[in-house]
């Protein structure tokens, strides 16, 4: 609707300054006319831009953008490699109890020959 008034407006500006001998119409007539005409022009963007806005209700909440703020700050400052090792634990050596194996003796066998 208000693309409508702006276009009108511009409309009579420009009929009233073609029309007129007196330099204080044709100053109206000048202000309406660019006045309507930058009206036109914004209230197209706006519609233009309000097409295309996501609706409010499909925008997140402040705790959900908190939440996610947080969560991607403790991602950043967490070392690359660590979700590799937190996923897949490092194998582990068991040692032997035979006596017998080198450096694979039984700890409490070391303790007693020592």
């Amino acid at each position: 609707m208000a693309r409508w008034i702006m276009l009108g407006l511009t409309i009579f500006g420009a009929a009233l300054v073609f029309s007129t001998k007196s330099p204080g119409l044709l100053s109206l007539g000048l202000l309406c006319g660019l006045f309507g005409f930058f009206g036109f022009v914004f209230v197209l963007a706006a519609d233009r831009v309000s097409a295309s806005a996501r609706p409010e209700t499909s925008m997140a909440a402040v705790d959900d953008l908190a939440a996610l703020r947080k969560r991607a700050t403790v991602t950043r400052s967490r070392p690359p490699n660590s979700a590799a090792a937190v996923a897949r634990p490092a194998a582990v050596s068991v040692p032997s109890n035979d006596a017998s194996s080198p450096g694979g003796s039984d700890p409490s066998a070391q303790r007693q020959t020592s």
